[in-house]
């Protein structure tokens, strides 16, 4: 064979080998989640991730033959986490903010959340005379936003996670905790079942939940909102959402 030949086969042989390295990196994406939100995000006593959000990233990357793997950030550092290359994308429950989107982009939903209030059942706590008593939120949440918008004079309690905040609301350090409907229905239906109960009706509705991305990274946006209207048309996705509540969280 030719000395030229050998090196045009030798470059292109080199050309594949980067191109197939390449594409195998961009089939592996790393997801960030919190793993303290159940039923959206835990870690069971052995470690292992389980949830709602869990549940539909493996979805998810099957849909799209991706090989996924799960690092677990705390929530006040799982912006910083994404920009700073820790991870691909953070599936953990997280809404859609203005103040989100300057620094993160957004997937379309995957489901849809409302707020609301619960406390002790024996209290006469409703959302409109909770703005004199202590609120027990998670920091950085839709939910901490709302009751420092909303209740001016309560006492709101910022935790580091939602455990936390129910932990003290059994405890009686805060007369209610506010947050997301699905993760107060978990916890009434469990740990919180014999001390607590929904309190009025919802006090914020139609807040969007999203995959966030690195800012410009919108192959990666497409290929989720892809392979999400794909798992909707299939049924995998109500098999999920059935797998969790009794009731549809998408949302229109």
């Amino acid at each position: 064979m030719p000395m030229l030949s050998k090196v045009s086969l030798a470059l292109s042989a080199a050309a594949f080998a980067l191109s197939l390295g390449s594409a195998q990196a961009q089939d592996k994406i790393r997801i960030g989640t919190e793993g303290a939100y159940p039923p959206f995000n835990a870690l069971t006593a052995d470690g292992q991730l389980v949830g709602f959000d869990i549940d539909i990233a493996r979805a998810l990357c099957e849909e799209m033959k991706a090989e996924c793997e799960f690092v677990t950030q705390d929530w006040d550092g799982i912006i910083p986490a994404l920009q700073a290359s820790r991870f691909d994308a953070i599936i953990a429950s997280m809404s859609i903010t203005d103040e989100r989107k300057q620094q993160v982009d957004f997937t379309d939903p995957y489901y849809t959340n409302s707020l609301v209030f619960v406390a002790p059942k024996d209290s006469d706590l409703m959302p409109d005379n909770a703005g004199d008593k202590a609120i027990g939120v998670q920091e950085g949440t839709i939910a901490a936003i709302f009751a420092e918008e909303n209740y001016p004079n309560a006492d709101v309690k910022a935790y580091p996670s939602q455990l936390e905040a129910w932990a003290d609301l059994q405890n009686g350090r805060v007369d209610s905790v506010l947050a997301d409907f699905g993760v107060q229905y978990d916890w009434l239906e469990t740990d919180g079942k014999e001390c607590c109960e929904f309190k009025g009706d919802v006090v914020s509705s139609d807040d969007k939940i999203a995959i966030a991305i690195r800012k410009g990274d919108t192959a990666l946006a497409e290929k989720f909102n892809t392979a999400l209207a794909a798992i909707r048309a299939n049924g995998k996705y109500a098999e999920v959402n059935a797998k969790y509540f009794p009731f549809d969280i998408f949302g229109e």
